[in-house]
């Protein structure tokens, strides 16, 4: 195996975020494993694999990494959501409600509203829907 150096976990970095865009987190996972261990306070490479971990199904890593991104940066927006996302799945709404509001509160983007399900007049007398979005990405 070559030798990894800082070029190399740049090269892995983009070669993860590729194969997470191709729908394959677990060839994105198994890349930025060395990325972060090389370099444990690389947020935006634990957030990638936050979201592959998510993709692949496997919850509980996803939580975990999610969070350490939020213990670093506790207004990101997306994080929140993310975890929101994944605590959803993992069938705790009242903890993924609380992020989803942290989100809308961070960054009113319409998606982390309705996930917030906070009231919003469309216009038309309608409010947004109660019904969960798909993956947070």
């Amino acid at each position: 195996m070559p030798e990894s150096s800082p070029e190399t976990h740049v090269i892995d970095f983009r070669a993860a975020e590729q194969l997470l865009a191709a729908r394959d987190p677990r060839g994105a996972i198994r890349l930025l494993d060395s990325v972060i261990a090389a370099h444990p306070e690389n947020t935006a490479a634990r957030l990638l694999r936050a979201r592959s971990f998510f993709l692949a199904a496997q919850l509980r890593p996803a939580e975990l990494e999610f969070q350490i991104v939020l213990e670093r940066e506790p207004d990101n927006a997306f994080a929140h959501f993310a975890l929101g996302r994944t605590l959803e799945r993992a069938n705790r709404p009242e903890e993924a409600l609380r992020h989803f509001r942290l989100a809308a509160a961070l960054e009113p983007r319409p998606e982390f509203i309705e996930a917030a399900r906070f009231a919003r007049d469309s216009g038309n007398g309608d409010h947004a829907s109660d019904r969960p979005a798909g993956d947070p990405e």
